[in-house]
């Protein structure tokens, strides 16, 4: 089941280019959705999703992967900004492979972690490749996503100074605000 799917206000429904979808999502509507690999293998799900209280940013997704009905999985708290959407099949992409995965930091569903402290922060960050207290980048639809290389939605993408991504006379400020931000209508569901 996609976001759209589980959309039950009409967040994403077509409303003649009126809608917050896909630049501002429903967290309810992300519980869930699948996270694939750049390979097409299906990494998990997405169980959780983390809110830093203090920056007002998503700190991590907690991924699902592994075991059989929900038995036996391992939970992942993966970077915000490693996480890409990908609107055109309605699921996350993560940039590692099956195997690297496996050997993440993970926890047992009952035993979950201090996610807030400082060794866990550099840990997963350190595993991912991404930075601490860093938002993720804007893309060409104007929604705030990972720090992927690779783009996975239609329009111009470009690298921007101080660690943020510009995207069609949009971006990101050093301090993770949306800036100027100009979204393309023609992404729409």
């Amino acid at each position: 089941m996609s976001y759209s799917d589980r959309d039950t206000f009409g967040i994403y429904r077509d409303r003649d280019d009126e809608g917050p979808g896909p630049r501002l999502m429903g967290a309810d509507t992300l519980i869930g959705e699948d996270v694939y690999n750049q390979q097409e293998e299906d990494l998990g799900d997405i169980k959780e999703i983390m809110l830093d209280m203090q920056s007002g940013q998503i700190a991590y997704a907690v991924l699902s992967f592994g075991g059989w009905l929900g038995m036996g999985d391992k939970l992942f708290a993966v970077p915000w900004q490693s996480l890409q959407l990908d609107t055109t099949n309605q699921r996350f992409l993560l940039d590692v492979s099956k195997e690297r995965l496996k050997a993440a930091p993970g926890f047992n569903k009952d035993d979950w972690p201090d996610m807030a402290s400082n060794e866990f922060s550099s840990s997963i960050h350190g595993f991912y490749g991404t930075q601490q207290n860093l938002a993720g980048r804007v893309t060409s639809t104007g929604s705030v996503m990972g720090q992927s290389s690779g783009s996975l939605q239609s329009g111009t993408q470009q690298s921007g100074s101080q660690g943020g991504t510009q995207s069609q006379g949009g971006g990101l400020s050093q301090s993770g605000t949306l800036s100027g931000s100009k979204t393309d209508q023609s992404d729409k569901y």
